[in-house]
């Protein structure tokens, strides 16, 4: 049995470690990969896994516990003796082997624990720069990454965007910081990290199925500013982020700076009219710096007010990061979205086809929604507990029409019924395969010119696609069929 106290470093002794790797995705094998070139004794439990995961990990010897009941993973557990169990994000914490483990005194990891454990691999340990939200994150670690390699940083964005953590902490290249973004569900299960920079972007319903409320939701979205060294980021715009920040741990001598898509005041990062201003990093209250323009913007064909406040808040995390302000205009004229994201599919007869499958809870599907003035919009999927009703109600006036799909119809086509009586409304209920065809047909049939088909689903999307970026896909391909 190991003291995990003294594991701090990858040059530690690991070998008397015994680690349960539990759920096999990208991240889980990650780790377990991590744990074998540490020296540490692993087992992996999972309900499932991929073949080739399944395969490396035979190669590697890792012993793999796939598919048993809940009372033979117990046992797993208990016969194996473990030191600490380094969950996968995505499962619950009341699952039964979590609660089991912490019952019994074993300590539960995520991959982000053991990565800032072992940052040192390659010498001296990367700086990192931590981003959260319910919406915006990736874009905001994309953006920050971008500015940071423009000042010449060697900087790699990683964590919930796609990269694990370890995989980036582990690259020969010995990144001098590490951009991460973290879900809520990574956030929940962390113990102890010391970011030198933090943001939260923004709190809003979402997950609730997996946290429960609200507050436990927004308590820890906000476990992201504990132990911040040089700057913690709010949104001025959205005081729960403010309140997150204040109530911080171990982060009160780092400097509070706000970011906003209006005229900053002293010690914010905003807009004053196209022109994004810095009155946080500059000497005196009276003095600003100008980091950008929207002209910078060349390659996002719609800018909308929710990217503008993604803009302000990357500049703000590059500032406090010792980013110059000519090197984020430069990173920002060179910088375009991923797929997926407000993404122009096709215009013709004067309409607008727009892909926003990644607007996955209602905070998101706003962003979009705000940016137009007639709107067919395809929305529906997994609402994960949240209540779309006051989304409905708030656009209510640019709906020129709906078109609902998803499992969880009901309770959209309820709220577009209350609150969006004059909207008309479609229902599709068909399989996978032909749901984008007949929104396309349908969208296509009663749409005129100046109106935007906005796919912006305000819910997830695995009921009926493997992942927005597959109902992306798939609403791109069937507008290009019947469109172009």
């Amino acid at each position: 049995m190991s003291e995990l106290a003294e594991l701090n470093s990858w040059h530690a002794d690991w070998t008397k470690t015994k680690a349960v790797v539990y759920g096999l995705g990208v991240t889980g094998f990650s780790v377990a990969d991590t744990l074998v070139e540490l020296g540490a004794e692993v087992i992996v439990i999972s309900n499932s896994g991929e073949a080739d995961l399944l395969d490396v990990l035979g190669v590697l010897g890792v012993p793999k516990h796939i598919g048993q009941s809940e009372q033979e993973n117990l046992k797993t557990l208990k016969d194996f003796g473990a030191d600490v169990v380094i969950t996968s994000p995505g499962i619950k914490p009341d699952n039964y082997l979590i609660l089991s483990a912490l019952s019994q005194g074993i300590p539960v990891w995520t991959d982000i624990d053991l990565a800032w454990r072992v940052r040192d691999k390659s010498g001296q340990p990367s700086q990192w720069i931590c981003i959260t939200g319910t919406n915006g994150k990736t874009t905001v670690t994309q953006m920050v990454e971008s500015m940071m390699v423009a000042g010449g940083v060697r900087a790699l964005a990683c964590g919930n965007i796609g990269l694990p953590v370890l995989d980036a902490v582990r690259s020969p290249e010995n990144f001098q910081a590490l951009v991460v973004e973290l879900s809520s569900f990574q956030l929940h299960y962390i113990n102890h990290i010391e970011p030198i920079v933090s943001a939260v972007l923004n709190v809003a319903d979402d997950h609730l199925d997996w946290h429960g409320t609200f507050a436990d939701y927004a308590k820890t979205k906000g476990k992201v500013y504990d132990n911040t060294s040089i700057c913690c980021v709010f949104n001025a715009e959205d005081k729960t982020t403010e309140t997150l920040m204040k109530s911080s741990v171990n982060s009160d001598s780092a400097q509070a700076v706000g970011f906003t898509r209006f005229t900053p005041t002293p010690n914010e990062v905003g807009w004053v009219e196209d022109i994004l201003v810095d009155r946080a990093f500059v000497d005196g209250t009276d003095t600003a710096d100008e980091l950008a323009t929207l002209a910078d913007l060349v390659n996002i064909p719609v800018v909308s007010p929710h990217l503008l406040a993604n803009t302000a808040a990357a500049a703000a995390i590059a500032r406090a990061a010792g980013i110059q302000p000519e090197e984020i205009s430069q990173a920002l004229r060179g910088f375009s979205l991923d797929g997926h994201r407000i993404a122009l599919v096709a215009e013709a007869e004067g309409i607008r086809w727009i892909d926003d499958s990644k607007a996955t809870n209602p905070h998101a599907a706003d962003a979009a929604l705000s940016s137009f003035e007639s709107v067919i919009w395809v929305v529906g999927g997994l609402l994960k507990g949240v209540d779309i009703s006051p989304l409905v109600k708030k656009f209510a006036r640019v709906l020129k029409a709906a078109i609902v799909i998803g499992v969880e119809r009901a309770p959209v086509l309820q709220a577009l019924a209350e609150y969006s009586p004059a909207t008309k409304v479609f229902e599709i209920d068909s399989e996978k395969d032909q749901v984008m065809t007949e929104v396309v047909a349908k969208a296509k049939a009663i749409a005129t010119s100046g109106d935007v088909v906005l796919l912006a689903p305000a819910a997830a999307s695995m009921d009926q696609f493997k992942d927005y970026a597959d109902r992306g896909e798939a609403f791109a391909k069937a507008v290009k069929r019947e469109v172009d």
